[in-house]
């Protein structure tokens, strides 16, 4: 039975060039007598996600430990003086990196006060030094100006309520991924894939470089050799011309799900090996 269904799946690939993944596992499981669903089939899920996005991110910032720490950043925002004192509030401090795709290095206290303060336009700045393996940083220092401005940015409503909705959608984004590893990811290369412009672009965001690596079949190893030798794997395989193509999008980030779901799974389904036999990127 495996073997057939490898066989179809190469055969749906081949010949009917633009189908999307999420067909040919629909395929799979009709024929293998699954049930699908969300848990089952990552795809499904991320359809899902994209459809229901405005409302369950709404829903997630109503939440009673959600809505604490919102309204607790405000709070801080209102009463602080000085940059340095409003950075010094843990809970500021996570809503405003998570808001901003930095919330896993809330918790490097030192350097998540001091990289905000820094001025992009000096070459030796903090910022610079690390904005070459996180470019998230780069952007906050750009967007917020603190190192002129200081809290200035940061006290405008408006700016407060979309870093607001931005901690939400954070807090959305990790609830899934609780349930579809990689869905989070997925949804955010799917918003960027089509500004990627060279292998550097992926380099700089840990997100674009975890999903092309896994979709592409990249070892992610390649961290550990020199920046020219990662730019060659990375070139080798991604057809960047092709990034504004929402089919090949659409393949890089199915495969990569169905990677994730496999690594997370600990075990080897007919999907997997359908896919690892014959591969969605086309």
């Amino acid at each position: 039975m495996s073997g057939y269904l490898v066989s179809l799946f190469q055969g749906a690939v081949i010949n009917g060039g633009n189908n999307t993944a999420a067909s040919l596992l629909s395929t799979i499981e009709r024929t293998s007598g699954g049930t699908g669903g969300v848990g089952a089939n990552p795809i499904t899920a991320l359809h899902i996600a994209q459809q229901n996005k405005t409302q369950d991110i709404a829903a997630t910032a109503a939440q009673p430990a959600v809505a604490r720490d919102i309204a607790a950043f405000k709070h801080a925002v209102a009463n602080a003086t000085t940059l340095q004192q409003l950075l010094a509030n843990p809970t500021a401090l996570k809503v405003l990196l998570t808001a901003n795709g930095l919330g896993a290095d809330a918790s490097y206290t030192a350097l998540a006060q001091q990289v905000p303060m820094s001025n992009a336009s000096d070459p030796g700045a903090l910022v610079n030094q690390v904005s070459s393996s996180n470019s998230a940083w780069l952007s906050v220092v750009q967007t917020y100006q603190f190192a002129t401005k200081g809290l200035t940015v940061l006290q405008n409503p408006s700016v407060q309520q979309t870093i607001a909705n931005g901690y939400a959608e954070v807090m959305w984004r990790q609830s899934l991924d609780a349930t579809t590893p990689g869905l989070s990811d997925a949804l955010t290369f799917q918003s960027q894939a089509g500004t990627i412009a060279s292998a550097l672009d992926v380099l700089s965001s840990p997100i674009l470089f975890n999903l092309v690596t896994s979709a592409l079949g990249i070892p992610q190893q390649i961290v550990f050799q020199d920046q020219g030798a990662q730019e060659q794997a990375i070139n080798a395989r991604l057809d960047y011309s092709r990034l504004k193509d929402p089919n090949y999008v659409n393949a890089l980030t199915d495969q990569f799900l169905l990677n994730s779901q496999q690594q997370n799974s600990g075990t080897t389904d007919l999907t997997s090996l359908a896919v690892q036999a014959q591969g969605l990127i086309a």
